[in-house]
């Protein structure tokens, strides 16, 4: 193995999870490092270790999503785009196919220190709160926040100053602190009470119980659709949202991980009684409850968190 192979090898992944961090898409943040390592291979010869390997790819990573990002609409989670519906038994907006929805990651893209480390910084309601700041201000809260970079190393890396470096990083975390989706810092509960609240969760969702699904719920909870772009926000609307459209038991919920986050494969009855794939589910966990259900309405995410397209049995939980 090369010294550039054993570079790309032992560093891919965390390029992954920075530049999914960046951009808010797993195919966005696939182009970036690939993009990455193609620069970093034909300049490799010529790299002169004045920093370490691993800085200098977050280099030209870095240079590649602020390339990716210029003149491209910023992804979004529905919660971003406008004020939660105030009657659940209302219409819903249609499906949005134009906008650019942050997406999900599964466990096996990510550097598995990403989940255990900086477990908050990969959920799915705090990358979209990245994609509402400046590209340059966003890296540098990455670099420094998450990837604990020191500030002359980031100066660095975006062709700045370390004075520079500050300022954007104090506006950055003003602005995440006014417009961050709600929970996307929750504290989740300590085992077994996860295990607990999930398996509460998925056994109310699958028999319909609606009065179950409110005591698991927290006051505050929030539940967003994309590529539908209505939400809700309260427990009250979201579960009086759900008690419209859950009217019977039938429905299958299989358990994976998503963004380190617990999730759900939903799958819906059909003909015959198959279970056929519907959205994917990830939970938000907090101290009150579930705090938040992003409900990604993409059957072809599925194989990618390990789910099949059709479930076997579909029927209440146990």
């Amino acid at each position: 193995m090369t010294a550039f192979e054993d570079a790309a090898e032992r560093y891919r992944r965390e390029l992954f999870a920075y530049c999914y961090r960046m951009l808010g898409s797993p195919h966005d943040a696939d182009d970036a490092v690939q993009e990455t390592y193609l620069r970093a291979w034909r300049a490799f010869d010529a790299f002169q270790g004045r920093s370490s390997v691993r800085t200098w790819l977050y280099r030209i990573a870095t240079r590649a999503c602020l390339r990716a990002i210029e003149g491209r609409a910023r992804r979004a989670l529905p919660s971003g785009l406008g004020a939660p519906a105030t009657d659940p038994a209302g219409p819903i907006d249609p499906r949005d196919a134009e906008i650019g929805w942050v997406e999900p990651v599964s466990a096996t893209e990510l550097d598995p220190a990403a989940i255990t480390e900086a477990r908050h910084s990969i959920r799915l309601a705090f990358v979209a709160a990245l994609q509402r700041l400046p590209a340059r201000q966003r890296a540098v809260l990455i670099l420094r926040d998450v990837l604990v970079f020191h500030a002359d190393e980031v100066a660095d890396l975006l062709d700045s100053t370390v004075p520079a470096v500050n300022s954007a990083l104090q506006r950055a975390r003003a602005q995440l602190a006014r417009t961050a989706p709600d929970g996307y810092d929750l504290a989740e509960p300590a085992d077994p009470a996860r295990r607990t609240l999930l398996d509460r969760y998925a056994a109310a969702f699958e028999n319909a119980d609606i009065d179950e699904l409110v005591r698991v719920l927290a006051a505050d909870a929030v539940l967003e659709m994309p590529p539908i772009p209505t939400w809700f926000r309260g427990r009250d609307h979201v579960a009086e949202f759900l008690r419209r459209r859950l009217t019977r038991p039938g429905r299958r919920l299989l358990p994976t991980m998503a963004n380190g986050q617990p999730a759900f494969g939903l799958y819906v009855r059909g003909h015959g009684g198959v279970a056929r794939a519907h959205t994917l589910q990830l939970l938000t966990l907090g101290p009150d409850g579930v705090a938040r259900i992003d409900m990604i309405h993409d059957p072809s995410l599925f194989p990618r968190f390990g789910l099949p397209h059709l479930a076997s049995t579909a029927g209440p939980a146990g």
